[in-house]
């Protein structure tokens, strides 16, 4: 049976995947701080209520009717604390209280613990989850989202990281459940549901996103995904992945600012590689940041508007952004610089640079 192709499954329709919630990364503690932490409590507690007592004594009389002293007070905070109640039976010595304090008390809070954390942890995770996603979303804007990740996807978090964005700044959007907990480790926010659904690209905030990056592993899922993207939020930044060339041209018109042709790139590099190794290695340092040869963009300051030969040295100026348009370093209007230009510049990571972007 032959494959269709991508417009015909295009044509067939989609189905949506219902998103599961944003899933926020956090810490999780080991079991054994987490029951240190909740014991420190339950004793924090009875210290607590042991003061009330101490600082209400003269209105306490011990079972023989004397005055109460301190260790009668933490007895009587222990007992009540726990809810094991008073009176019934008495200690009468000290010995029999010391142990009551230190080795019964104790015993009865690690039980309560054992009953009682594992039933409230459930009953307030949810909770938790709620309040950490509504203070995520409260102060989250021009972040960016990573629909699909694979290798196309998790490459572009990597300069995202690299570039100094701030991982919770992250959205991953995937229809594995494996990929979101593997995003949620590296500490990225993820969504789990199908990219190419509204419902999905809403619930991770695209209306306040500054890029989302289209990288699937199949190109009928990147159409559908830049459709719904472009719809949503007609000025964001959509880069695309194709894997193949054929379906690059698609994009550009579903909305993708730009399209990486996967497949054909490799392929490219692959034949230059036989002819020129050497090339090849510089383009792969180019490709990768903080490595050798980086290329990067920056806005000009007021001083340094005029020739582009009067640039600094140690940036090799390869085109320059005017109002939206790229202008080769070899184009005339390229030779003088203007107020509001960008310049897209060669630099090597030996050399100290706090300017490029």
């Amino acid at each position: 049976m032959e494959q269709q192709s991508l417009r015909d499954r295009l044509s067939l329709g989609r189905e949506l995947q219902e998103t599961a919630g944003l899933s926020i990364p956090r810490t999780e503690l080991p079991p054994a701080v987490a029951i240190g932490r909740r014991m420190l409590l339950a004793l924090g507690l009875i210290v607590f209520v042991a003061a009330v007592a101490w600082i209400n004594r003269d209105g306490y009389t011990d079972p023989e009717g004397g005055a109460v002293g301190l260790l009668e007070v933490f007895y009587y905070s222990t007992v009540s604390i726990t809810t094991a109640g008073y009176g019934d039976i008495v200690p009468t010595s000290d010995s029999a209280r010391l142990a009551t304090i230190f080795l019964v008390t104790p015993a009865r809070v690690i039980f309560l613990i054992v009953l009682v954390g594992t039933t409230l942890e459930v009953l307030t995770e949810r909770t938790r989850e709620r309040y950490r996603e509504r203070r995520w979303r409260a102060r989250v804007k021009d972040h960016y989202i990573i629909a699909g990740y694979g290798v196309k996807g998790k490459s572009a978090v990597r300069v995202l990281i690299a570039q100094e964005v701030e991982s919770d700044h992250i959205v991953v959007i995937d229809s594995r459940p494996e990929a979101i907990s593997e995003a949620n480790s590296n500490g990225l926010v993820g969504i789990l549901g199908n990219a190419s659904s509204s419902a999905v690209l809403e619930d991770a905030d695209i209306q306040k996103a500054k890029a989302i990056v289209v990288a699937p592993e199949a190109d009928d899922s990147a159409v559908l995904i830049t459709l719904t993207a472009r719809q949503l939020n007609r000025g964001i930044t959509l880069v695309a992945a194709a894997r193949e060339a054929e379906n690059a041209q698609l994009l550009r018109q579903s909305g993708a600012n730009s399209v990486i042709t996967s497949s054909e790139a490799a392929g490219r590099l692959l034949g230059l590689a036989t002819r020129a190794p050497r090339l090849v290695r510089v383009l792969e340092e180019l490709a990768t940041l903080g490595e050798g040869l980086d290329i990067g963009e920056r806005a000009l300051g007021r001083d340094e508007i005029g020739p582009l030969s009067a640039l600094r040295s140690d940036q090799l100026v390869v085109a320059i952004v005017r109002r939206g348009e790229l202008l080769r370093f070899d184009d005339p209007r390229a030779q003088r610089t203007e107020a509001g230009d960008r310049i897209v510049f060669l630099h090597s990571n030996k050399t100290e640079n706090t300017d490029s972007a």
